[in-house]
């Protein structure tokens, strides 16, 4: 059966006589472009307001907005100045793209793609640039700083009562990875703690419930009237929330009273703290048992720490015997273990050597370092532990953590620190050496502890150079690169090679 070929007609275009498809205008794409505008009275030049304190452009009418270079967050900010021109005109946005401009030059460039239905169902396309010109303006709170930085609205106090300052160290890292302080006015040291100070009442609380899922605390809020409007009935407060971390840090000693071993499940009397997040873990060392203890629990007993990590002695492990198979308990390895040690400091001096029992048989071998309390020649000030020698046979040694000979060396790797302001005045003698030998202490801790580093970032240091490192030992751990990240800074010379290398930059959006 023979079946006839369908071919589409053609006729010549009225204007310069190209033949093509026939439209309702009879005109070929060329000439109805050349007579028809889609773009008349399409804005080709726009400004749009940024605060360069906060990196943030204005949306109207008084919202500012985060928004970094050639991000979708931007382009959605100056798609939104052209939304009502666009919908008046009824033309429509297929696509758009930013338009490489200098960075110093205040000026914003977008290529748009235009849509719009002319002469009887003929949709044409068209590109259309358009150029933004960046006004430097500082939003409300920035401007509030600028003018007095002490005009704040509301202030965290963050307290722990302790000797040292290892808690803040950790939560120093934990705040700088959730970006939990970057709304902070400023932040100051303090006696016993760090104060953050905030524009907003809102931006406090929220750091306050943050602090509540990581670290066991306990708050208080108080508000004081600045000023205030009979009139309208406007009342300006400054709030402050008091925050109180307990007292009890990894490797404490711990002497629970016969009420709390008793209400624990007969745990203890002496226990090790070896994980502190909204709730404290406490290990039996003898038992391998271990009982997490919520904050609100611990404020009925309220117990101290016997012995703090400062009080850290180092001892020789002579001999060791495993008592036990090695198993996890809430996801750390521990084996019961008997093994006899000697002090550091008595080699040379006498011929004492303790038997203790420990929960460290997978880690130590003879001839290895450890730290742990010395309870044979320890001074107690605790009645809890006084209570527990007199009703029951404690160990003289308390094994805590297997230690490492200390050789100074370049690391791989660095952290980040939050812009802390010091009180220079009120710093007492010695205080800046205490505090870098805190930080070393908890780089090492960081090294020999990945449970410790799992919820922190740990960033490549470029000057780091393998020459560098100094000979260690084999078994001393180190980080491996795996688990570090490359530190994002720019600068002006990066700019400079990105202008350079960088041809045609664009961010499409459909």
């Amino acid at each position: 059966m023979f079946v006839p070929t369908h071919t589409a007609g053609t006729v010549l275009c009225c204007m310069c006589g190209v033949s093509m498809q026939p439209n309702p205008a009879n005109m070929c794409a060329r000439c109805l472009r050349a007579r028809v505008d889609i773009t008349e009275g399409v804005p080709r030049n726009a400004a749009v307001v940024y605060c360069p304190d906060c990196f943030s452009y204005l949306q109207p009418p008084r919202s500012w907005v985060k928004a970094g270079p050639e991000s979708p967050e931007l382009m959605q900010i100056l798609l939104r100045r052209l939304k009502h021109p666009l919908a008046r005109l009824r033309v429509s946005l297929s696509g758009a793209e930013f338009v490489f401009s200098e960075p110093h030059s205040k000026r914003l460039r977008l290529k748009l793609r235009l849509r719009r239905e002319v002469l009887n169902g003929i949709v044409l396309e068209q590109t259309h640039p358009v150029e933004f010109v960046v006004h430097d303006r500082l939003c409300d709170s920035c401007a509030r700083a600028q003018a007095n930085p002490d005009q704040w609205v509301a202030v965290v106090q963050l307290r722990q009562h302790v000797p040292h300052r290892r808690t803040f160290l950790y939560l120093e890292q934990l705040l700088i990875k959730h970006g939990q302080a970057a709304l902070a006015i400023r932040v100051a040291s303090a006696p016993g703690g760090l104060d953050f100070f905030f524009g907003s009442r809102s931006h406090a609380a929220r750091l306050v419930d943050f602090l509540g899922t990581v670290a066991p605390i306990q708050t208080n809020t108080a508000k004081q009237l600045v000023s205030h409007d009979t009139k309208s009935f406007i009342y300006n407060y400054k709030y402050t929330f008091s925050v109180e971390i307990c007292p009890i840090c990894r490797e404490d000693l711990i002497a629970l009273s016969p009420k709390a071993s008793r209400d624990l499940g007969g745990l203890g009397p002496l226990v090790l703290c070896i994980k502190v997040t909204n709730a404290i873990a406490l290990l039996d060392p003898l038992t391998l048992r271990v009982h997490h203890l919520e904050e609100k629990k611990y404020r009925v007993y309220n117990f101290k720490a016997a012995l703090t990590s400062k009080q850290l002695v180092e001892y020789m492990v002579l001999d060791i015997e495993q008592e036990s198979p090695e198993i996890t308990v809430d996801g750390s390895k521990y084996q019961l273990a008997y093994a006899q040690v000697a002090r550091m400091s008595d080699f040379g001096k006498n011929d004492t050597v303790f038997m203790v029992r420990t929960h460290l048989g997978h880690r130590l071998n003879p001839g290895d370092l450890a730290l742990g309390y010395d309870l044979y020649g320890a001074n107690m000030n605790d009645d809890d532990m006084d209570k527990a020698l007199l009703r029951q046979n404690l160990p003289e040694v308390v094994l805590v953590k297997k230690s490492y000979e200390k050789k100074p060396r370049t690391r791989r790797w660095k952290l980040k620190r939050l812009p802390v302001e010091e009180d220079l005045g009120n710093k007492a003698k010695g205080e800046e050496d205490r505090r870098e030998d805190e930080y070393v202490k908890f780089m090492l801790d960081l090294e020999r502890d990945p449970e410790l580093r799992f919820g922190i970032n740990l960033y490549k240091n470029e000057d780091y150079r393998s020459e560098m490192a100094s000979t260690i030992g084999d078994d001393v751990p180190t980080i491996p690169i795996e688990e570090l990240i490359e530190d994002l800074s720019l600068g002006d010379d990066e700019d400079d090679e990105e202008e350079e290398d960088s041809a045609a930059p664009a961010c499409m959006v459909e």
